[in-house]
């Protein structure tokens, strides 16, 4: 009996090329950041020989300082918020009662995602401009709230994907033998979804670390995050200094991202002794 042929994409003419062609041109403008930001000099694009000049201006400048911290505490504070809700909201529509209203509530959960975030950014400046006017406060929690409502799609997913495959078996189990609801989310599904949560958060820290149109549109002046102050610097005087901050950026997403690797994998070893 003849072999049934599956369909392979990788043995299609021309697929190894067109492959390579999309890595070359997604991963080398990335290469070039981080090689011109060991530049000598002041150019861009030409080599003036290995320095690390641009890493300790960037260090000692105190508008870097100031920007990278308020942009980590905002990203930190805007991930807990919007990661807490988005297990709440995956909780309640995965695992409670049904009601009317899911599907709605869904698309408004995800509703950042599916509009362009121009149109998000407008719509939270008019909103704060009137609280503004209203109340008098200007400070950065204009900025945490702006960003936790535009993380939490971005939390929501992979809490809500972890939680849809988990084998509900255990939970009943746990039920049957007079646990409470506490005690069952806390000693049974908790542990099974934290690899979901994890994924959640890394995700939401890195969209607000990263996140330049909602900032530029709601942050007041003295404000600026290093996204937005890497933005000034390219419409002022463009120097390797934001190649360096670029490249340290990149390094801290690696590592983030190798480190929830590692953490998740071993969670999930646990949970399936």
């Amino acid at each position: 009996m003849a072999k049934r042929k599956t369909f392979d994409t990788r043995r299609q003419a021309g697929f190894t090329a067109i492959a390579a062609f999309c890595f070359v041109m997604l991963y080398l403008p990335i290469v070039l950041m981080a090689i011109f930001s060991f530049n000598g000099g002041l150019a861009l694009t030409r080599w003036e020989g290995f320095s690390l000049v641009w890493y300790v201006t960037a260090w000692h400048n105190e508008v870097v300082q100031a920007a990278t911290i308020r942009s980590v505490v905002i990203a930190a504070v805007a991930t807990v918020v919007s990661t807490l809700v988005a297990v709440l909201a995956a909780l309640a529509m995965g695992r409670g009662k049904s009601f009317r209203g899911r599907s709605a509530m869904f698309a408004l959960i995800n509703q950042p995602l599916m509009v362009p975030e121009i149109v998000t950014a407008v719509s939270l400046l008019v909103v704060f401009a009137w609280v503004k006017t209203t109340i008098g406060y200007s400070g950065l929690g204009y900025l945490i709230l702006a960003h936790s409502a535009f993380c939490i799609p971005f939390a929501f997913m992979p809490v809500r994907a972890r939680l849809q495959g988990m084998d509900q078996t255990l939970e009943q189990a746990a039920a049957d033998l007079y646990a409470s609801a506490w005690q069952v989310f806390r000693r049974v599904t908790f542990p099974l979804l934290w690899p979901g949560v994890l994924a959640g958060a890394m995700l939401a820290f890195v969209t607000s670390l990263d996140d330049v149109v909602i900032t530029e549109f709601v942050k007041s002046a003295g404000q600026d995050t290093l996204p937005t102050y890497m933005l000034g610097q390219m419409r002022r005087n463009l120097t390797p200094e934001t190649n360096a901050i670029a490249t340290v950026l990149l390094v801290f997403s690696v590592v983030l991202v190798v480190a929830f690797f590692f953490v998740s994998r071993e969670k999930h070893a646990k949970a399936q002794l």
